[in-house]
C-alpha cells in the first residue's frame, strides 16, 4: 500500500536547524512530485516547498525562501527538507505528500498522499 511516513521533528532554538524526512513505500517516489506542507494551530495549511519528477525543479514559498532546501535521495526513497535559520513563526505540523510530475504551485488537490506529519517547534 502507498505510504508517507515522516520524521525529523523536534524542539529548537530560534536559529537552529532541523532535517525533515519524508520516507515512500509502495511506490517509487521518484516518479513524483513531493511537496511539503505545514499548519500551525489556528491557521490554513500552507504550501512550504516542492520539488517535482520531470525536471527536479524545486519551488519553495517566500517566507521560507533562501533558508529551507528540498532534495531527494533516489536510493533512499526519501525526500528531505533542510530548514535553517528557523524562527518561531516555522513552528507548524509538517507533512508530505506526493503528488503529479509537476508541483502545481502547491495546490492541495494536485497531491493524492499524505503522510501523518511531524511537529516542529521553535521556541527559546
Amino acid at each position: 500500500q502507498v505510504q508517507l511516513v515522516e520524521s525529523g521533528g523536534g524542539l529548537v532554538q530560534p536559529g537552529g536547524s532541523l532535517r525533515l524526512s519524508c520516507a515512500a513505500s509502495g511506490f517509487t517516489l521518484d516518479y513524483y512530485a513531493i511537496g511539503w506542507f505545514r499548519q500551525a494551530p489556528g491557521k490554513e495549511r500552507e504550501g512550504v516547498s516542492c520539488i517535482s519528477s520531470s525536471d527536479g525543479s524545486t519551488h519553495y514559498t517566500d517566507s521560507v525562501k533562501g533558508r529551507f532546501t528540498i532534495s531527494r535521495n533516489n536510493a533512499k526513497n526519501t525526500v528531505y527538507l533542510q530548514m535553517n535559520s528557523l524562527k518561531p513563526e516555522d513552528t507548524a505540523v509538517y507533512t508530505c505528500a506526493a503528488g503529479g510530475r509537476y508541483c502545481s504551485g502547491f495546490n492541495e488537490a494536485g497531491f493524492g498522499a499524505w503522510g501523518q506529519g511531524t511537529q516542529v517547534t521553535v521556541s527559546s
